[in-house]
Formats: C-alpha cells, sequence, structure tokens
C-alpha cells in the first residue's frame, strides 16, 4: 500500500476535548488524520477537564508563544466543605468541614479575588521542578517544593448553586492559572476546603468552544484547518520573493511602516510567511510560517 502524502499545510484545528481523553491524544489523533509531520496544542486541559483545545499542525507548532499570554475562560463547579490530594473529585479525601455556604458569602468571595495574586499551582500538576514532574512524584507520595506564581482573575461570576455547598462558576483568567487552585483560594477565605468537580474550557484567546470540532468528528477526519493567516489582525506586508528570502536568512529590510507586528506575504508566490516586527521603519522576521 502506497504512503500517503504528507499534509504540508500549517494552521490550528479547534477540538472540543471530552472527560477522560488526554489532550495528547487528541493532538495525535489529529496529526494521524492529517498526515502532519507534528502538532501540538496551545495549552493542556487536564484528562477528566472538557472543552476547547486548539490544536497546532506543522510549522503552526511555533505559535506557543504567540498564545502563550491569552486569557482562558471556564465554567467550572465547586464542591466547599471537602478537599482531595488532587484538588479535584476525582482524589483522595485529605480533609472535611461541615460548612453551609450562602450565594451571597460565596459571591462576595469570587468578586473579591478579581486581580492579581501569587497561585500556588497544585501537587498534582505538571509542574517540574529539577527535571522532575509534579504530579508523577506526588503519586509516589512525594511532594515536590513548588514556587507560587503570578496569576491574573480577570472576571469570577458565580452561575448558579447546584446544590449545598456547590456552585457553579465563570472565571476568564491568565495563561497558566490552576482552576483547581483557585477553588482551594477560595475555600480558605470561606474558612472552609474545596475541591472543583468539573471544569469546561470555553475560550483560548480569540478562539470559542463553538467554533470547535466533537471528538467524534475528529476521529471520522471531519475537520478542517484554520489558517495561519488568519489567526492574527496584524497590518499586512506584501513583499517580492527575493525580500522573502533575504528575511529568511536573517537580514533586515527597510520598512516605512508603524512599529509593531505584521503578517508578512509573498506577493509573488501568493503565499503567507509568517510574522514580523517593525521598529524604527526596519522589519525583521519574527517567525516563519
Amino acid at each position: 500500500m502506497a504512503n500517503r502524502p504528507l499534509f504540508e499545510k500549517s494552521g490550528i484545528v479547534l477540538v472540543d476535548k471530552p472527560a477522560g481523553v488526554s489532550s495528547n491524544k487528541v493532538v495525535n489523533i489529529v496529526k494521524f488524520k492529517l498526515g502532519a509531520k507534528k502538532a501540538g496544542h496551545l495549552g493542556t486541559l487536564d484528562l477528566e477537564g472538557e472543552g476547547l483545545l486548539p490544536v497546532t499542525v506543522n510549522n503552526a507548532t511555533k505559535l506557543f508563544d504567540f498564545f502563550l499570554n491569552k486569557t482562558k475562560t471556564y465554567e467550572t463547579v465547586f464542591v466547599f466543605g471537602v478537599e482531595t490530594d488532587t484538588l479535584d473529585m476525582s482524589g483522595q479525601i485529605l480533609r472535611e468541614k461541615e460548612c453551609h455556604l450562602s450565594l451571597k458569602q460565596v459571591e462576595d468571595v469570587a468578586k473579591g479575588m478579581i486581580g492579581k495574586y501569587n497561585q500556588m499551582p497544585p501537587q498534582y500538576s505538571a509542574k517540574k521542578v529539577g527535571g522532575k514532574v509534579a504530579y508523577k512524584e506526588a503519586r509516589k507520595g512525594k511532594a515536590l517544593e513548588l514556587k507560587p506564581k503570578e496569576v491574573e482573575i480577570f472576571d469570577f461570576k458565580l452561575i448558579s448553586q447546584e446544590g449545598e455547598n456547590k456552585f457553579r462558576f465563570q472565571i476568564t483568567c491568565s495563561s497558566g492559572t490552576y482552576i483547581r487552585s483557585i477553588c482551594r483560594d477560595m475555600a480558605e477565605k470561606l474558612s472552609t476546603y474545596g475541591s472543583m468537580q468539573c471544569i469546561l474550557r470555553t475560550k483560548c484567546g480569540d478562539f470559542d468552544l463553538k467554533d470547535a470540532y466533537t471528538f467524534e468528528e475528529i476521529k471520522d477526519g471531519n475537520f478542517e484547518v484554520l489558517s495561519c493567516e488568519n489567526l492574527f489582525d496584524f497590518a499586512k506586508v506584501l513583499l517580492l520573493h527575493e525580500d522573502v528570502e533575504k528575511l529568511f536568512h536573517g537580514q533586515r529590510l527597510s520598512l516605512f511602516k508603524e512599529n509593531g507586528l505584521v503578517r508578512i506575504f509573498d506577493k509573488t508566490q501568493k503565499t503567507f510567511v509568517g510574522i514580523g516586527e517593525v521598529v524604527d521603519n526596519i522589519l525583521k522576521l519574527v517567525l516563519r510560517l
């Protein structure tokens, strides 16, 4: 049987990841279905996490740094009065405390948490210390010495009360924020314990869950790849092929344009080639796509 041709284009596939499927498995399925050389993602979701997972294909895997500081929005349910070793309800219960929280109490604390704060990552996380992965060490009963990281909560809305001490929220936060840690820290402010019951990512930067393909569609190969050129709203710059080649070889070009990032197109070959930056009328290549 002849080998199928490699998928040469670069872009992003928006996937609605179901619970129980790892982010890496989704990436591998997209890569296999396309026949792409490489694939990655723009921010992992926990195994039991659901929702939007942008999968990058081929040279779009280089885009991670461009999306590193993008905000993310989640819908989640917190259960108060109990804390597990994983800070979600799949873990082993460590502590319990009887409490009877009102909607107003919870809403007031949620509003008070909007802003920047130093957040301690969960022990069951992918954080690395000295080459060791926190969750792998935690499974062995060993705790790594993790350090807090400054994160920011931009919006923290109480949506509804789902039951006794169980509340649903919508949280918009900076990339790298652990929702499970928000639950733990919120519980502390409420003088109790807390664990996350479920999590659904609805937005990642400008990407929205409503535009994502289902996991079944991904497995069946019924999906399309978003072209890299449509992922940015930077100004468009058209260059001759020979000037594009100069940029590829590390040269810089004179370009009378406002300072900032631009999308570079090869007008000779009519292709999008990457992201550039203009500083004081000098154009340099930032990312070749």
